[in-house]
C-alpha cells in the first residue's frame, strides 16, 4: 500500500505542488503538462506482459533508459523544452521510487 501511495502520489500529487508552488501565474496549464508526462508509459506497449507489478521500468522500457533520462534532464535547459522535463522527470523519480522499494539494494 506504501509503494502504491507513494508511486501514484508523486506522479499524481506532485504536478501540482510543483506547478502552483513554482509556476504561479500559469499553474493549471503547467501542472497538466506536468500530469501528462505519463504519455512515457507508451513505451510499456512493447513490452511482454505490457504490465508486470515487480518489474523496474527504469532502464527496461525505451523512454525509461539511461539516455531517456539524459535527454529529459538536458531538457531543462531551454525554456521551451523545461516543463516537460521536468514532467518526465517527475514521471522517472516516481518510477525510481517504486524500483527501490522492489529492490533496496539497487
Amino acid at each position: 500500500m506504501i509503494r502504491f501511495l507513494l508511486h501514484y502520489g508523486i506522479h499524481f500529487i506532485v504536478p501540482f505542488f510543483i506547478a502552483f508552488t513554482f509556476f504561479k501565474e500559469h499553474a493549471w496549464k503547467v501542472a497538466l503538462i506536468l500530469l501528462a508526462g505519463i504519455i512515457i508509459d507508451i513505451d510499456h506497449v512493447l513490452a511482454d506482459p505490457i504490465f508486470e507489478t515487480d518489474r523496474c521500468s527504469i532502464n527496461f522500457h525505451p523512454l525509461h533508459s539511461y539516455w531517456a533520462i539524459g535527454v529529459y534532464f538536458l531538457m531543462l535547459f531551454w525554456k521551451k523544452t523545461r516543463i516537460w522535463g521536468i514532467a518526465f522527470l517527475i514521471h522517472i523519480v516516481a518510477d525510481l521510487t517504486d524500483c527501490l522499494l522492489i529492490r533496496p539494494h539497487l
